[in-house]
């Protein structure tokens, strides 16, 4: 599946997001029926909040989700919502993951979250940054001119 601009009243967006959960202890809980009603459940959160998955892989212990998303939901907000849904998802038709997890917890309570470009890396983004401006009368500021005191 390929991202699309979202087109709000006062913005445009492309905000794409790299999530990585892993399963509560790294426990091996995902198999053939976990896999389908985690996709279920994808489907689901796309029906009630404004994320669309478009890509989902699962590992034995972790899932990789690309997300895309609009401005209003913060990466945690983002996170939150989908381990949530999924979880109480899981549990409530795949009972037997209850089995290999303790203390009532699908996820575990840390993730990966990486914001994805859509097009192309952070190299080629400030190329295409610091290109802007070059023909009038603005001044482009490059890498090591704009100290944001971040440092």
């Amino acid at each position: 599946m390929e991202s699309r601009y979202i087109h709000k009243p006062h913005n445009v967006t492309v905000l794409m997001y790299h999530l990585v959960c892993a399963a509560k202890y790294r426990r091996v809980v995902m198999s053939a029926h976990v896999d389908e009603v985690l996709r279920q459940a994808c489907l689901e959160i796309e029906k009630r909040w404004e994320l669309k998955f478009l890509e989902l892989g699962l590992d034995r212990d972790h899932a990789h989700f690309l997300i895309q998303t609009v401005p209003s939901y913060s990466p945690s907000r983002m996170v939150q919502l989908v381990k949530s849904v999924i979880a109480r998802e899981v549990f409530a038709k795949v009972p037997e993951v209850k089995e290999k997890l303790w203390g009532g917890a699908f996820w575990g309570e840390g993730y990966f979250a990486n914001t994805v470009g859509q097009h192309g890396s952070e190299k080629v983004i400030a190329a295409y940054v610091q290109g802007q401006g070059g023909k009038s009368e603005y001044r482009t500021l490059h890498k090591g001119q704009l100290d944001l005191g971040l440092s």
